[in-house]
């Protein structure tokens, strides 16, 4: 028999947890309750760390019709139409078994999204690995999760007919004892057909519905609220099974009982499985519930309460029906072939009384669980390594054409069409921009001819260098993506990675984190609509960067006038929008060829950035511009030989800098632009108030800059497009 330390221990609560469950029990715990509180005050389902941060977040907007708080954040496109969105982290399950934890996690997402009323209609990715360059044993366990991550996310992606049809991918040496998988899916409903996770009225019945529960995945949100040690690196069990094809039935049937007036609420069964879903939906209410868990489907033999609740088996939600419409929800998913029973019912008392073969297994409290989790107010402290971040060594970087070759067939910068490949991106036939496309990816919404672009970012060097400049760079980049195509950014969803929280100095890379991304929110208009919290990505003490990854999501009014990122036309004229310093903080320059991340951010200026988005807005309605790409990694040279590569076309450029080396500069708030009508658009410029300047024009086979680069645009293609390939598969 365990003593109730070893069992606290084991469900990572502390004596001052256990006593105030105690304090709100007014008794003891057994250890169904114990399980209960452990998963719902887990920091994966309380953010009991950050919530104080994120609650300064700007959510307010004419066009937000649902903040945080919810399974998803919605938007309004216009014409009785309303986009549901939302991004997650599955992490810790991604690298303990890659294909299993990455497909879920693009199961979980796909739920949240649906589970509002929303069919999903496109999926991204922000995944983060580490070093894959090299014949070591890290960079081959590093191969081995990126080629597993990728087919589980297709794999599922696939299956459910939803476009995955962008994202990101960064390697890091910081991530090589835990890797980042992020996931986002964005759907599609009417405005006045939304739906709630709440359960209400007296005496309306709780339906479980969907797959049968198992024994997977016990222990999941408690797992992925601790840092990984030798002893705990292979927690296989705590890794959910997913079935893309149950969930694809799940995901019509739902669709199907939306089309009646049968419900109140529905819940998605995600981290901590049922225990969530039924707090969630009571403590949204302040109603209670009485559930029989002998009435719950079971895949095994014997499972108990604890075993119940807290298994996070996949393709499951939990309904409350209105009274008298149970036999009308059960035949819906009867049809859809997926088990359906009444499990309990919604009552007053504020408790959820759970119960076994006839007897009380539990008896807890709603509102305590569920919307009174511990806050915790826990130490900060300014890292240390900051004292000394703005050293640069000194070091000889190659001429300027050695630095762009380097560059194009670099893992970070190099086409990943290996990964996009695998994913079908044109399913549902919207897309419009898919992958490899450059900047934002861009769906076409047929209801009303508009369409929606969507693009997910992160530099974890700017956050590393400086977690508030960097974190609201992450706004900044992504809404410049969007803005390049043409839509104008409307809202973001994030998904916030960081460290152990019990480190001061991760809590306050966190914090400034927070601050960044509320600052740059404020400053461009553009709410946060809802998100997700990843902490403990840590093996061993140490940690991943700050990795606050931003999805940010926009509207064009007119889906015929997207625009695209490589050239367009011979004879085509290119201009350079923003202004250009010797700004190299926390750049892949400096990475490369001095071997640090170090320096000081690219000032952060939201006017000009502002004035940027609004300038290629504009000329893309007025139709005087033929295509965009904003400027990023790699600087202007990479910027122009990505345009180039994907198009087969060559230019003559002339920048005027004064040293080769700015054509590498990471300044922010800058694009190049190729323009139809240079009158036109340089008075557009010069209302707007953007310095512009023309650079060159179209044309050929080569790419010449400045004189001090060369490149064929053959050279360029088997750089950019050729080398990951034979980077990943070096092993197979």
């Amino acid at each position: 028999m365990k003593t109730i330390a070893e069992i606290l221990k084991a469900h990572k609560l502390t004596d001052d947890d256990y006593a105030k469950i105690k304090d709100i029990l007014k008794r003891e715990p057994n250890i169904v309750e114990i399980g209960i509180f452990s998963a719902m005050w887990s920091e994966h389902c309380s953010y009991k760390s950050s919530k104080k941060y994120l609650n300064g977040f700007p959510t307010k907007a004419p066009w937000v019709i649902q903040g945080p708080g919810e399974n998803a954040g919605v938007i309004d496109i216009g014409d009785g139409i309303a986009a549901v969105f939302k991004m997650e982290s599955h992490n810790h399950p991604s690298f303990i078994e890659p294909f299993q934890g990455a497909a879920t996690g693009v199961g979980g997402i796909l739920r949240d999204v649906f589970t509002m009323g929303a069919r999903p209609v496109a999926n991204l990715n922000s995944l983060r690995f580490g070093n894959i360059e090299g014949s070591d044993k890290t960079a081959k366990r590093q191969r081995y999760l990126v080629r597993g991550v990728v087919e589980g996310i297709g794999h599922y992606g696939n299956c459910m007919g939803v476009p995955t049809i962008g994202g990101e991918t960064f390697f890091d040496e910081c991530y090589n004892g835990n890797i980042l998988v992020n996931a986002f899916t964005l759907g599609l409903c009417k405005t006045n057909e939304i739906f709630y996770g709440r359960a209400e009225g007296i005496g309306n019945p709780v339906i479980y519905v969907g797959s049968k529960t198992g024994r997977d995945g016990l222990g999941g949100a408690v797992m992925a609220s601790d840092s990984f040690t030798e002893e705990n690196k292979s927690l296989r069990p705590t890794v959910q099974v997913g079935d893309p094809f149950a969930e694809k039935l799940l995901l019509e049937a739902c669709l199907e009982l939306f089309g009646h007036d049968y419900i109140v609420g529905i819940q998605d069964m995600g981290a901590a499985g049922l225990t969530s879903s039924s707090f969630e939906m009571a403590g949204r209410s302040g109603s209670g519930m009485r559930l029989d868990l002998s009435c719950v489907p079971a895949r095994e033999e014997g499972m108990t309460p604890y075993e119940f609740m807290l298994s996070e088996s996949q393709e499951r939600m939990l309904i409350c029906a209105k009274k008298g419409c149970e036999e009308k929800v059960l035949e819906i998913f009867k049809k859809w072939d997926l088990d359906a029973e009444v499990i309990g019912e919604v009552t007053d008392t504020g408790v959820m009384e759970l119960y076994f073969n006839g007897e009380l297994a539990a008896s807890i409290p709603v509102a305590p669980v569920s919307e009174n989790a511990p806050i915790l107010n826990r130490p900060i402290k300014e890292p240390e390594y900051l004292k000394n971040i703005k050293d640069i060594p000194v070091f000889k970087a190659p001429n300027a054409q050695e630095v762009l070759e380097k560059f194009l067939a670099h893992p970070e910068i190099a086409d990943k069409s290996w990964i996009y490949e695998q994913y079908d991106s044109m399913v549902q036939t919207n897309t419009i921009k898919a992958p490899g496309s450059l900047d934002a990816s861009v769906i076409r919404v047929k209801e009303n001819g508009k369409a929606i672009a969507m693009s997910s970012d992160c530099n974890p060097r700017y956050n590393y260098i400086d977690p508030k400049g960097g974190a609201a760079a992450a706004v900044m980049e992504s809404g410049r993506n969007v803005a390049m195509s043409g839509a104008r950014p409307l809202a973001i969803t994030d998904c916030l990675n960081y460290g152990n929280p019990e480190n001061p100095e991760v809590m306050w890379q966190f914090a400034k984190g927070c601050e960044g991304i509320k600052e740059a929110c404020l400053a461009l208009n553009t709410p946060v609509v809802s998100g997700n919290v990843s902490l403990y990505n840590e093996t061993e003490g140490v940690g991943v960067f700050p990795t606050p990854s931003i999805a940010m999501v926009g509207l064009n009014d007119d889906a015929d006038k997207v625009l695209p990122s490589s050239f367009q036309k011979e004879g085509g004229a290119l201009y350079l929008l923003g202004d250009t310093y010797d700004e190299f903080g926390g750049s892949l320059y400096l990475k490369l060829f001095a071997n640090v991340v170090k320096g000081e951010l690219p000032k952060i200026n939201y006017d000009k950035e502002l004035k940027l988005w609004e300038l290629v807005i504009e000329a893309n309605k007025q139709g005087i511009i033929f295509a965009a790409k904003d400027i990023n990694t790699g600087g202007v040279a990479v910027a122009l030989a990505k345009m180039s590569a994907l198009s087969g076309l060559g230019a003559i450029i002339d920048t005027k800098f004064e040293d080769e080396k700015l054509l590498f500069s990471e300044s922010f708030s800058r694009a190049v632009v190729e323009v139809k009508d240079e009158k036109a658009f340089e008075e557009l410029a010069k209302d707007v108030g953007l310095s512009v300047k023309f650079i060159g024009k179209i044309g050929g086979k080569q790419l010449t800059i400045d004189k001090n680069i060369d490149l064929s645009v053959a050279k360029m293609q088997e750089l950019y497009f050729g080398s990951f390939k034979k980077l990943i598969e070096q092993d197979l």
